[in-house]
């Protein structure tokens, strides 16, 4: 009789425990849903006024790809815009481009983030007696141009330090440069390009991932520290895009346009401070968290089978260029 009681209490407290950790999984399932429709569906009808952090906005990396996407979005919704790149030609190109398209005021600063430390003092003349109210930091390089190994790069020392110099000190310094203002007038917005690949490690991208994984931890730590005194730093994760980096992909379900994802991941302005942009990138971010963990990521076996099949891609693109000329 006492054993048989104690077996139903047994399984009773059992199905108590159960039954918590369903409705526990159920609400956190739930909140997590409402998040990603509050963040990616609903911001598209409940965008943040731009205009409230200030007149003009700084985007790096200015002249293509998805820094030029974020310019034109931000001239479009009323800013002003500097462009800071490495091309004064491209620099030109660009800002006539949203002067003549959106009517709004440009400034051109001409800068390699690759060279390091010495080029801060000029753009920080270039940016004097601005009120800035929102800085992009989008510039950014890969190690090489496709899956290699560390070593497997020509000129390695040199290629490092610019890799380091474009998405780690290029941040930090532009950074520094902005916020005292957005501190003191006590508003203001910045906006990092990590990337997905800094989600999980990524062997075969291993310093463009380690750069990238920098820029995430940088944005959210600096976010807690000055979100109270009424800036925000937003960092965007981004997967695909159909820019230069990725070889201009054709654009899909899964691979965005660069002005299509600048427009998306701007919607977000207000609703997050940790995100993949667009409710496409979101998905797949899901998607590669549940199907391929990090502990295959690492494995030898995925390295050696991804090195095996990048070497017969570049093979294959070779022979076609060949056949074409």
């Amino acid at each position: 009789m006492s054993t048989d009681l104690n077996s139903a209490v047994l399984f009773h407290g059992l199905g108590i425990i159960g039954g918590f950790t369903v409705l526990f999984y159920f609400l956190k399932f739930c909140w997590k849903f409402y998040w990603g429709v509050r963040v990616y569906v609903l911001s598209e009808y409940c965008k943040t006024d731009l205009r409230k952090y200030g007149q003009w906005a700084v985007v790096t990396g200015a002249t293509s790809g998805i820094g030029r996407a974020y310019a034109n979005e931000l001239a479009k919704r009323g800013l002003d815009i500097v462009l800071v790149s490495r091309s004064e030609e491209k620099l030109h190109i660009a800002a006539t481009e949203i002067e003549k398209l959106y009517g709004r005021k440009t400034r051109i600063i001409q800068a390699d983030f690759t060279v390091g430390h010495a080029i801060y003092p000029a753009i920080a003349e270039g940016l004097r007696n601005l009120d800035i109210g929102i800085l992009v930091n989008n510039v950014g390089m890969n190690y090489v141009g496709a899956l290699r190994f560390f070593l497997d790069v020509a000129n390695a020392e040199q290629r490092i330090t610019e890799v380091i110099n474009c998405n780690i000190l290029s941040v930090t310094q532009m950074t520094r440069l902005v916020l005292p203002h957005m501190v003191e007038k006590g508003t203001g917005l910045i906006i990092n390009l990590s990337s997905e690949v800094a989600s999980q490690p990524q062997p075969l991208l291993t310093l463009y991932c380690a750069t990238k994984i920098f820029v995430t931890y940088f944005s959210r730590c600096l976010n807690s520290e000055y979100s109270t005194r009424g800036v925000t730093i937003q960092c965007v994760t981004p997967f695909m895009v159909s820019t230069n980096m990725t070889y201009n992909a054709d654009v899909n379900a899964f691979v965005k346009s660069a002005a299509d994802y600048a427009r998306e991941a701007l919607n977000t302005v207000g609703h997050s401070t940790y995100t993949s942009g667009c409710l496409s990138h979101a998905l797949q971010h899901v998607a590669l968290t549940i199907f391929f963990p990090g502990w295959l990521r690492l494995s030898s076996f995925w390295v050696r089978w991804m090195d095996k099949f990048t070497l017969e891609k570049v093979k294959e693109t070779m022979a076609t260029s060949k056949k074409e000329n």
